[in-house]
């Protein structure tokens, strides 16, 4: 692997092959959240897993909108990835929303655009679910804990899940002086109101449209994806191939991983553009 950090977002390359293809992951998430499917993915692939601002090791902001993170993640791919030309780019969740708004600003970076469960309309159904965790998360005494294990037993009962747990404890980092939380907490729960939403297509995005192909995944068991959201989502995105994985959550890649590395693998390497 390549580190290949910037000022503001940081990212890990892997693999060798010659298709290029960025990955941005969701809320609390990071870029190796998708190390698996771009492992998966090799050897025609060569991966970038992107840390988005105010997660994992990129810089935190001081504010938030999903114009300044897509125009924060196209500065730092003309830098480096997609110097060269076009690349394909894949995004979960939050990470979708910037994937989208990413094609629609700057649609010379973005070859095939694949978006797994959102929509391009306001996530109103998930916004309990993630003030919660929030919540949860910046009420654990962390200045007190001296193991990860302590925090895991303080989010027991607001989140009883082990999985959705472990999901979260992968923020935590010992600096030497102790364990943080990698996120930024604050901005996030501030903004969280903005994360769920979408830009005002005719205000903020100009009514923009992306010409390239578009896969739209959604998890069955996941209510992010509705059917009344695909005349929004055709209206920006035109050439879009809507597909649905069998069994899966919202978070779909880690419900069934080889089912979506073999639909990135014929969606991507089809000659088709």
């Amino acid at each position: 692997m390549t580190d290949t950090s910037s000022t503001t977002v940081h990212s890990v390359e892997t693999g060798e092959g010659d298709h290029r293809v960025v990955f941005l992951h969701g809320l609390f998430g990071r870029g190796k959240n998708f190390s698996m499917i771009a492992k998966g993915l090799q050897p025609e692939f060569r991966s970038l897993l992107v840390d988005l601002p105010n997660h994992g090791q990129s810089d935190w902001t001081e504010e938030l909108d999903y114009l300044q993170l897509a125009d924060q993640v196209a500065e730092h791919l003309k830098s480096g990835f997609a110097a060269d030309g076009p690349v394909d780019v894949v995004g979960h969740s939050m990470g979708g929303k910037v994937a989208m708004v990413l094609a629609l600003r700057h649609p010379d970076l973005v070859r095939k655009l694949v978006i797994i469960d959102i929509s391009p309309v306001g996530s109103g159904s998930g916004r309990s679910e993630f003030h919660h965790l929030l919540n949860a998360l910046a009420e654990v005494d962390i200045d007190s804990a001296e193991r990860r294990s302590d925090v895991d037993a303080a989010l027991q009962e607001p989140i009883p899940e082990a999985g959705v747990r472990g999901f979260l404890l992968q923020n935590l980092k010992n600096d030497g002086d102790g364990l943080r939380w990698q996120p930024n907490l604050a901005l996030l729960r501030s903004e969280l109101e903005t994360i769920m939403g979408f830009p005002d297509i005719e205000t903020e995005l100009d009514k923009a449209q992306f010409p390239g192909r578009v896969l739209w995944i959604a998890g069955e068991k996941s209510n992010y994806v509705k059917d009344e959201d695909e005349p929004v989502m055709r209206s920006l995105f035109p050439s879009t191939i809507r597909l649905k994985v069998r069994g899966a959550s919202h978070w779909v890649h880690s419900d069934r991983p080889q089912e979506v590395i073999n639909a990135l693998r014929t969606f991507l390497l089809s000659e088709r553009e």
